[in-house]
């Protein structure tokens, strides 16, 4: 359910997934280390065991009930209301506890058809709570403002809700009565069904091609395949690859192109029936974002390619690549010989965080070697990385595939940077604000990540090091800022096709994808050839089937860098200033929330200091290199 009122149960449910493009370079090895006690996940401070889960679902289910008894009485007086809340936000509580013993336990092994049960039961039960609070929102409407208002001032029993009931008044426009929104709730039974297509698809079913490598290795290209030999240091390897995998997603681009359509009708569906005009004016109303902050995302991004294409025309300089394609993106521009084990990454996370102040970084050090992270990839398990603090009263829980080496640790510092985030949120917070929005959650993980950029240079011992850092930075900005935005763009324009009654076939999507690729990559002015087989990577974005998402990806990095620069340069107050900010949770809508800290992101100062940030980087590189003589 998209549309996201304050007692809309996916606000609390959804894990964090914010990492997922950084996250892929650590996909599973060939072979992995096997996971001992300490670099596992321990569940049982969720449940002792499956039994436990079990018993705990049951007395959910059980409650579900008597939410209906609450229908028709929530205007009869403020212990009513607070009675009411209480019960829904328990629950609602106790499913987002639920819900993450599931998950991470099926992640940790997606073989295990119990544990993948377990997901599909939850999300039933997820369902059902929807249904029955579907009354609520309409309820309070009918209430009214002044009423609520009073009920607030009554009872200090209260306070805990006044912002999420302030969200329900708010959305009145959009609200619809009770019946009409118990249907909506269960069509997300229906309209969720071209994610879990594409998921099936892409991760499941797919025929994926296996090549022999100019070194002998046999590379098997799935998804995480893909993501690990794209960046193999022979040219012509990384070109097989490309044609291999992009070859195997054409063979399926009118399926890819059903299911982003349908997903796209289904956005266009929930919003019209709330009467917005358009999908994004309702995605971006779920948290009050203005939209002028997508706007002038795309507008900076586009305004600021020649930047970008100065980073192409540079890393072409360092591979020694005269004409780039597409399949020189991804390799580092300079060689590490340096590994970075899990003990080593943890000291090296932990010291860049020190300019946060003493208590975060204890906090910091202590999640880390508590038994909250999933840290090595075995077989079976989910690829990638991600954050899950949907556990309020337990404690924030990552999912890695730790490699040894550096991307493992700037992801390592870019999850507990969602980590402590949430540690600090539900600290802070009463349950019904603890949640954060993704506008926000951003901030926290790559400011860390930028930390560790600062803390690598003053530990690297040559320049060939700094090399390498500062090229992990550039790309990291150019993954993060522009690749984000050019997703963003797209995906308004796919949305503005339905939305004026136009078709999207799997061919149409690419001819479109492929428009904004060569664009942005500078194909017309020979920056990087755009091939058209890749002109079809729209089909291997998981993201597009959560509307207006990515961009907020863009927009956190602006304000992160701005955040950094303040703190590295020691401005005083902005250390306290920024932990407020993610102490703050969903006690306010989160553009406020970061403009009070001191960052707009509806004016183009941030994207422009973002980029400034990345000319400085290149100065710097390209100062190494005339000291090198290159």
């Amino acid at each position: 359910m998209k549309i996201r009122p304050p007692f809309c149960l996916p606000l609390l449910l959804a894990a964090f997934v914010p990492a997922l493009f950084a996250a892929d370079s650590t996909a599973p090895k060939a072979s992995a280390p096997p996971a001992d006690p300490s670099t596992a996940w321990d569940l049982t401070p969720l449940y002792r065991d499956e039994a436990g889960w079990r018993a705990a679902k049951e007395q959910v289910t059980a409650s579900l009930p008597k939410i209906a008894t609450l229908a028709g009485h929530l205007g009869d007086s403020a212990a009513n209301l607070r009675t009411a809340l209480d019960l829904i936000f328990d629950l609602r509580k106790q499913l987002g506890r639920l819900d993450v013993y599931a998950s991470l336990s099926s992640d940790e092994n997606t073989r295990d058809s119990a544990a993948l049960e377990r997901t599909q039961e939850i999300n039933l039960v997820e369902t059902d709570f929807s249904r029955a609070t579907s009354f609520l929102n309409p309820e309070i409407l009918a209430v009214g403002d002044a009423k609520i208002r009073a009920y607030l001032d009554a009872d200090p029993g209260l306070a805990q809700y006044r912002f999420p009931l302030m969200e329900v008044l708010r959305a009145a426009p959009h609200t619809l009565g009770a019946e009409a929104e118990g249907v909506i709730s269960a069509a997300s039974l229906v309209t969720g069904a071209p994610s879990s297509i594409y998921s099936i698809l892409a991760n499941a079913d797919l025929p994926w091609p296996t090549i022999k490598l100019s070194d002998g290795t046999t590379a098997r290209l799935d998804q995480s395949g893909y993501t690990r030999y794209r960046a193999a240091p022979n040219r012509a390897d990384r070109q097989a690859v490309f044609e291999a995998f992009w070859k195997t997603m054409r063979d399926y681009e009118r399926t890819f192109g059903v299911a982003l359509f349908s997903q796209v009708e289904a956005d266009w569906f929930r919003a019209s029936v709330r009467k917005y005009p358009s999908s994004l004016a309702a995605a971006l109303d779920n948290d009050d974002v203005p939209e002028a902050v997508y706007r002038t995302l795309v507008a900076e991004t586009n305004a600021n390619l020649p930047t970008l294409h100065r980073y192409f025309k540079l890393r072409g300089r360092m591979l020694g690549v005269s004409e780039m394609h597409y399949w020189d993106i991804y390799p580092p521009i300079v060689k590490l010989d340096k590994t970075f084990p899990f003990a080593t990454g943890k000291a090296l996370a932990i010291a860049a965080v020190q300019p946060l102040g003493a208590e975060y970084a204890a906090n910091f050090a202590a999640n880390l070697n508590g038994r909250y992270t999933s840290v090595y990839p075995q077989p079976g398990k989910r690829a990638g990385a991600y954050m899950n603090g949907a556990a309020y009263d337990v404690h924030p829980f990552v999912l890695m595939n730790y490699n040894d080496d550096y991307e493992s640790v700037s992801t390592m510092a870019h999850e507990w940077g969602h980590g402590m985030h949430s540690f600090l949120a539900n600290h802070a917070q009463p349950y019904p604000t603890s949640d954060y929005s993704i506008f926000i959650a951003e901030i926290a993980s790559t400011l860390n990540e930028a930390l560790l950029l600062e803390n690598m240079l003053k530990v690297a011992q040559t320049d060939e090091e700094r090399l390498y850092y500062l090229g992990n930075a550039l790309e990291g900005l150019r993954g993060t800022f522009f690749r984000q935005a050019m997703f963003a763009e797209f995906e308004l324009a796919i949305h503005e096709v339905v939305e004026k009654g136009g078709s999207l076939s799997g061919e149409r999507l690419s001819q479109m994808y492929g428009e904004i690729l060569r664009r942005y990559h500078g194909d017309t002015q020979g920056v990087l050839k755009i091939d058209d087989m890749v002109t079809v990577e729209w089909a291997y974005i998981p993201h597009f089937y959560r509307d207006f998402y990515v961009y907020q990806y863009a927009t956190s990095i602006a304000a992160s860098q701005a955040f950094v620069e303040r703190i590295l340069h020691g401005q005083p107050g902005t250390v306290e200033t920024y932990l407020n900010l993610l102490k703050a949770g969903a006690s306010d809508h989160p553009y406020d929330l970061v403009k009070r800290a001191g960052v707009d992101l509806a004016t183009p100062e941030p994207y422009r200091a973002l980029v400034a940030r990345m000319n400085r980087i290149m100065d710097q590189i390209e100062a190494i290199l005339a000291k090198q003589g290159k």
